[in-house]
């Protein structure tokens, strides 16, 4: 079994945050959201495809039939790690405010006249 990504640090709940920290390296909050939108979809992407390749280990995709579901413990289990982890968002605001997420402008090099 590969090991769930831990996030120690990074609140799994619901965080207000002052809009002004956000657009300090960009000066535009609209970009800075627009960041942390591709960074969650990332994030998000990575964790589903983790969560995918565990179900797959533990031979989640069996049968569907309704006679045949049961309740798997190792799924139900590895289900329950993967939803007490922070939201892909949230983790992908906490990254942008710590500086880890490298982002540039194009079209911000060019000098138009």
């Amino acid at each position: 079994m590969a090991k769930i990504p831990q996030y120690p640090g990074i609140p799994t709940t619901t965080v207000a945050r002052d809009l002004r920290m956000l657009d300090k390296d960009t000066n535009n909050l609209y970009e800075a959201i627009a960041i942390i939108a591709k960074r969650a979809n990332q994030v998000s992407a990575m964790l589903k495809e983790q969560i995918n390749n565990e179900l797959e280990a533990i031979g989640g995709h069996e049968s569907d039939n309704l006679e045949e579901v049961h309740e798997n413990r190792e799924q139900i289990e590895l289900s329950m790690q993967f939803e007490r982890l922070p939201k892909a968002t949230v983790i992908a605001t906490e990254e942008f405010i710590a500086g880890k997420v490298y982002h540039r402008n194009p079209a911000g090099t060019n000098d138009i006249v």
